[in-house]
Order: structure tokens, then C-alpha cells, then sequence
């Protein structure tokens, strides 16, 4: 799937046109595995301590490994990145096959192209991958700020009160081997309508948050 689509920087014109690069896991070389490690250290660094820390040798992925990911390119290297990874969750009691979305980053210069041109690029893909929804989650924090940018503009379905039981990525003796957090759920219906999201607050991710 390594193919380019081109996004539109109408309104935006002193940045540089974005292109798309829409690949699977195994498409990508060592180099590319190393320069996004060195994006991911420097967008996720900023934001806590140990953030950037999953990053470190060359790896580009912190918990579980994606499936496909979309990198949008400039003149000056990765600029935005976008993951998805099919997979089972258990919504209450429901078994449900979904794409999770992760990953995410954007660089600081270019955040008014990031998450929702990031969401518009990867729709074609989740049609193309026949799963019934799209799935993410956020710190409860970031609810107004995503809603703002996603549920305002009907790209995703923002539901809070959720908590998400995660496996840990690595096993460490002094902490347990899964964690529980509470966050803000994004849904986005693919190939089934919103009414047949299950109900239940609890999710099960039974494996590392991508």
C-alpha cells in the first residue's frame, strides 16, 4: 500500500504542501524505522519526561507494534504520523472488531494540519480494511480540545466516561502487568452506524495501547 496522496493547504499557503505516504508495517526500511523514531522523541519529548523514552533505539512504535500507518511529509522530513491496528476489544460484555488509532504525532510548526487531516486520510483506509469502527482513545483532559476538532466536525463520535483496561508493553516486577485508565473515547463509524456501538463503559483492550 505505499502510495502518496496530497492534502490541501488552502488558507495555509506560508507552509509547504503535505504529502501522504500510506504504507504497512513491513513495507518500511531501517531508515524509516529511524527517522521516526527521532520524530516521535522529538514531538512526544516535550510533552513529559518519559514520553520519548519507548522511542529510544531506533524503534518506532511504544506499546503494540501497528499494522499500517500513514506519514505526512515536507521539505523538511516526517511532519505528521498516524497509526491504525485491527483488533478485538470487549465493550462490556461485546466482543467487537475495530481499527485503534495511535500513534499520533505533529509537529509543533505544523498543528493546524494535524489530527483532523490525519482522520480524513486514514477514512478511505478503514473502508478499505472492512472493519466496523475506528477506535481511540485520550486523556479525559483533552475532551473539549477534541471535540473541538473531531466531534464538531462529525469526523468521530466523542464519548467520555470510559476506562480502558491496557496490557503493559514490558513486565516489570514492581507493577502490575495491566493498567486501568479513565479516558475519552473517539468512535468512527466505518462500515456499521454509531447505533450499534455496544454498550458498556468498561473496555477491554486485551493487549498494549497502540
Amino acid at each position: 500500500m505505499n502510495m502518496s496522496a496530497p492534502v490541501s493547504t488552502r488558507g495555509v499557503s506560508a507552509r509547504p504542501p503535505v504529502r501522504w505516504r500510506l504504507c504497512w508495517e513491513n513495507e518500511l526500511e531501517l531508515a524509516d524505522h529511524i527517522e521516526l523514531s527521532d520524530f516521535f522523541r522529538k514531538t512526544y519529548g516535550p510533552t513529559g519526561e518519559f514520553n520519548a523514552k519507548p522511542f529510544e533505539g531506533h524503534r518506532s512504535w511504544a506499546g503494540a507494534r501497528p499494522e499500517i500507518r500513514a506519514i505526512g511529509y515536507d521539505d523538511r522530513g516526517v511532519a505528521i504520523h498516524i497509526a491504525a491496528l485491527r483488533r478485538f476489544i470487549k465493550v462490556g460484555e461485546i466482543d467487537l472488531l475495530v481499527a485503534e488509532l495511535g500513534l499520533y504525532g505533529v509537529r509543533p510548526d505544523l498543528e493546524g494540519l494535524g489530527i483532523t487531516h490525519s482522520i480524513r486520510v486514514m477514512y478511505p483506509v478503514l473502508r478499505d480494511l472492512g472493519v466496523p469502527f475506528g477506535f481511540g482513545t485520550v486523556r479525559s483532559a483533552l475532551q473539549k480540545h477534541i471535540t473541538r476538532l473531531l466531534g464538531r466536525q462529525g469526523l468521530a463520535t466523542v464519548l467520555p466516561g470510559f476506562r480502558v483496561r491496557s496490557a503493559r508493553p514490558d513486565i516489570c516486577l514492581t507493577v502490575p502487568p495491566t493498567r486501568v485508565e479513565d479516558v475519552v473515547v473517539l468512535v468512527l463509524p466505518i462500515a456499521r452506524p454509531m447505533s450499534e456501538w455496544p454498550a458498556g463503559e468498561m473496555i477491554e483492550r486485551n493487549g498494549p495501547e497502540l
